[in-house]
C-alpha cells in the first residue's frame, strides 16, 4: 500500500540510555506515540510505571496508548489512577476527560473533568478543545465555537481547534445524531430503536406504494373499482402487523421523543410515514371510477385534484424526502467560513477530506440556484431571467478567494476527478443559460436561445448523474462520499503531541530540600477580599512527583475551593542564598487533612549578596 506524506514510516526508536530511569521510559513512550506505535508506547509506559508507581506521567501515557488501541475501559482506569496520584494536574484531568468521552453514558463525567482542566490551566489550548469537542458531540454549536476560539487565542495553528471550528460553521452533527451523549444508556440501545423506526417507516411506505399501484391497475385497468377498494382496505391491517412487530423491538420508548427531537431526518421519516398512511386511506376511500384527467392548461375538478395529490403523497413521498434532504443539507451552515478554517491547516488529511465534502455542498447550492433560475424562466416564459445564471461562476470565484483555497485546491481536485467534472458542468450550465437570455436580448433567432436552454437543462441533468455516480462509487468502495455525513471531527490529528501527555513539573533536589527542611513557608492565594498570604510554618511532605502537602487553616481550604490556583514560597533554610516559588493547584484531602498542591510552574531566584557583587565586572 502506498502511503501519503503523513503516513511515512519512521525509524525505529532507540531504547533510553538509562533503562532504570522512569522519566526516560516516559520520553520513549511519547516518541512512540508520536510515531503511531501505541503497542510499543504501552510497553514503555508500563516499564515507567513499574519503576515509579507514584508518578502520574506513566499512567497518562498508558491511558493514551490504551485509547489508541481501542481498549477504552483500560484507558479510563489508567487515567483515573493518574488523577488519584495528581488530583491537581490539569493534564491528568484532561486525559481522564478524553478517555471518559469514549465510554457510553459517561459524557457528564467527561464534561466535569474537561471543565476542571480549563479551571486548572486556562491558558492551555487542549483543555478548551476538549470542551469544544464535547459540546460539538451534543450539537451545541455556539458553545463549541466559543471553546475553539478560546483555544485558538492561545495557539493559533491548533489543527483540532481549526478543523472542528469549521464544523461548527457547517452545523455538523455526528452520525449518531439521535443519541444524546449525556444520556446514561448505551448508544447501541438507541441505535437499535432507531433502526426499528427506520425499518417500520421504510416497509410501510414501500408496501403502501406497491399496494396503491395494484389498486390502480385493478380499478382503472380492469374496471373493478369495488374489488380494488376492498383489497386496498386490507393493507392497513398489514401495516398494523408491521407496526406492532417493530414497536416490540423498541425498548426505550421514554427516549424516543428525545431521539426524534435530535434527529431531524428520523423525525421527518416517521412523520411522512404517518402522512402516507393517512393519504393512502383517504385515497382508497375516494377512489374514482376512472383516472382523473389532469392536463396542463386545464382546470381540473377539485375532487380529482385532491385525489391526485393524495396519490402523489403515497407514491412519491420517498423521492420528495430524498430531494428535500439533499437541498437542506446543501444549504445548512456557512461553508465559506468553514473552508477558511479548513484551509488554514490543509496539510492535515482530515482537513483535506472536509474541504472536499464542503466543496460538494457548494456544488449542491450552485445546482439548486441554476435549477431555480431555469425553472423560473420556463414558467414565466421570460428567458431574460436566465441571465442571472451568469453570476454562478463569479460566486465560485468568490468562494475560492474567501475560502482560502488557493494553496490546496489543486491537491483536492487531483484526488476527486468527479468534483472537477461537477465544477466544469456548473460553469458550462451557467454560460448556456446565460446564452438563452442573451439570445432574447440581442434578437437572435429563437432556435439559438432554445438550443442554449436545452443544453443548459441537459447539463443540469448530467450534473445529477455525476453526483449520483460519485455517491455510488463512494458507497461501493466504503470511501467518504459527497454528502454531509462524510464530514469528520479532528481527534489527535496533526504532528503536535497532545497536552495530556506532557511531562509533569518536577522539583530539583535543592528545592525539595528547601521545602522539606524550611520553616518559613508562605502560602499565597486569593479569597473574596483579594490576594492573601498565609504563613504555614512548614511543608508536611513532598511527594515523589513533586507534590507539596501543607497543613493550612480553614480559610485557605475555602479559598482553594473557589480558586485552586495558589503559590507556595520558601527560602533556602541553610545559607539563605536562594528562594523558590511553586505555583500550582491546591486540592483539599480531607482524609489526610492536608492541602495537596500539584506544581505547574517553579521559579527559583537568588538573594542579592556579596557572592553576586564579586561576580560583577569591575
Amino acid at each position: 500500500m502506498v502511503r501519503g506524506p503523513d503516513e511515512q514510516d519512521f525509524a525505529r526508536v532507540s531504547l533510553p540510555p538509562s533503562p532504570d530511569g522512569p522519566r526516560e521510559w516516559c520520553i520513549t513512550a511519547v516518541t512512540l506515540l508520536g510515531h503511531d506505535q501505541p503497542e510499543a508506547a504501552l510497553d514503555a509506559a508500563r516499564k515507567a510505571v513499574d519503576l515509579d508507581p507514584g508518578a502520574d506521567w506513566g499512567y497518562r501515557l498508558a491511558s493514551l496508548s490504551f485509547e489508541r488501541l481501542g481498549r477504552d475501559a483500560e484507558a479510563v482506569a489508567a487515567a483515573e489512577e493518574a488523577v488519584r496520584l495528581a488530583p491537581g494536574s490539569w493534564a491528568a484531568r484532561l486525559r481522564l476527560g478524553a478517555a471518559l468521552r469514549r465510554v457510553p453514558g459517561r459524557w457528564r463525567e467527561s464534561w466535569a473533568q474537561a471543565a476542571r482542566a480549563v479551571r486548572y490551566a486556562p491558558d492551555e489550548p487542549d483543555a478548551h478543545v476538549l470542551v469544544g469537542d464535547l459540546a460539538l458531540l451534543r450539537g451545541e454549536h455556539r458553545r463549541a465555537e466559543t471553546a475553539y476560539r478560546n483555544a485558538l487565542r492561545r495557539l493559533e495553528d491548533h489543527p483540532g481547534a481549526r478543523i472542528n471550528l469549521g464544523l461548527t460553521f457547517l452545523r455538523w452533527e455526528r452520525p449518531r445524531g439521535h443519541h444524546d451523549p449525556a444520556w446514561p444508556i448505551d448508544p447501541r440501545e438507541t441505535g437499535r430503536a432507531r433502526r426499528a423506526l427506520e425499518v417500520w417507516s421504510r416497509q410501510t411506505r414501500i408496501l403502501l406504494a406497491l399496494a396503491f399501484v395494484v389498486v390502480g391497475v385493478v380499478a382503472f385497468g380492469f374496471g373493478l373499482v369495488t374489488e380494488a377498494k376492498i383489497g386496498g382496505a386490507a393493507m392497513p391491517l398489514v401495516v398494523l402487523v408491521i407496526t406492532l412487530r417493530q414497536a416490540h423491538r423498541v425498548r426505550l420508548w421514554p427516549y424516543v421523543p428525545g431521539m426524534l427531537a435530535r434527529d431531524l431526518w428520523l423525525s421527518m421519516s416517521v412523520s411522512i410515514t404517518l402522512v402516507g398512511v393517512a393519504a393512502y386511506v383517504a385515497a382508497i376511500a375516494t377512489l374514482p371510477a376512472e383516472v382523473p384527467a389532469l392536463t396542463l392548461g386545464s382546470a381540473p375538478d377539485m375532487v380529482s385534484g385532491v385525489w391526485a395529490g393524495l396519490a402523489g403523497l403515497v407514491l412519491f413521498n420517498g423521492a420528495a424526502v430524498l430531494v428535500l434532504r439533499v437541498l437542506v443539507e446543501a444549504w445548512r451552515g456557512r461553508p465559506v467560513r468553514a473552508l477558511a478554517e479548513f484551509t488554514t491547516v490543509h496539510q492535515d488529511r482530515t482537513a483535506r477530506r472536509d474541504i472536499d465534502v464542503t466543496l460538494w455542498l457548494v456544488v449542491g447550492r450552485a445546482w439548486s440556484v441554476l435549477a431555480a433560475v431555469a425553472g423560473t424562466a420556463l414558467i414565466l416564459g421570460e428567458p431574460r431571467w436566465a441571465l442571472t445564471a451568469a453570476a454562478v461562476p463569479l460566486a465560485l470565484a468568490w468562494v475560492r478567494v474567501r475560502g482560502g483555497l488557493a494553496p490546496c485546491l489543486g491537491q483536492v481536485l487531483a484526488t476527486d476527478r468527479w468534483l472537477v467534472a461537477a465544477l466544469g458542468l456548473l460553469v458550462a450550465t451557467s454560460l448556456a443559460l446565460g446564452g438563452t437570455a442573451a439570445a432574447g436580448v440581442l434578437g437572435l433567432p429563437p432556435a439559438v436561445g432554445g438550443w442554449a436552454g436545452q443544453a443548459g437543462a441537459g447539463m443540469l441533468a448530467v450534473l445529477v448523474v455525476v453526483f449520483a455516480t460519485r455517491s455510488v462509487q463512494a458507497w461501493w468502495r466504503g470511501a467518504p462520499g459527497p454528502w454531509r455525513a462524510s464530514l469528520i471531527m479532528c481527534e489527535n490529528c496533526g504532528r503536535r503531541v497532545p497536552g495530556d501527555v506532557g511531562p509533569p513539573v518536577g522539583l530539583s533536589v535543592e528545592v525539595r530540600d528547601a521545602f522539606t527542611y524550611g520553616r518559613g513557608v508562605v502560602l499565597a492565594y486569593a479569597d473574596s477580599s483579594g490576594p492573601r498570604a498565609l504563613a504555614v510554618g512548614s511543608v508536611s511532605s513532598v511527594g515523589p512527583s513533586g507534590e507539596l502537602r501543607l497543613i493550612a487553616a480553614s480559610d485557605a481550604w475555602e479559598a482553594a475551593e473557589r480558586d485552586p490556583r495558589v503559590a507556595v514560597f520558601v527560602a533556602d533554610p541553610v545559607d539563605r542564598r536562594f528562594w523558590a516559588e511553586v505555583r500550582g493547584i491546591a486540592i483539599g484531602d480531607s482524609e489526610a487533612d492536608v492541602l495537596r498542591i500539584t506544581p505547574q510552574q517553579v521559579v527559583v531566584g537568588e538573594y542579592p549578596g556579596r557572592h553576586q557583587g564579586r561576580s560583577r565586572p569591575g
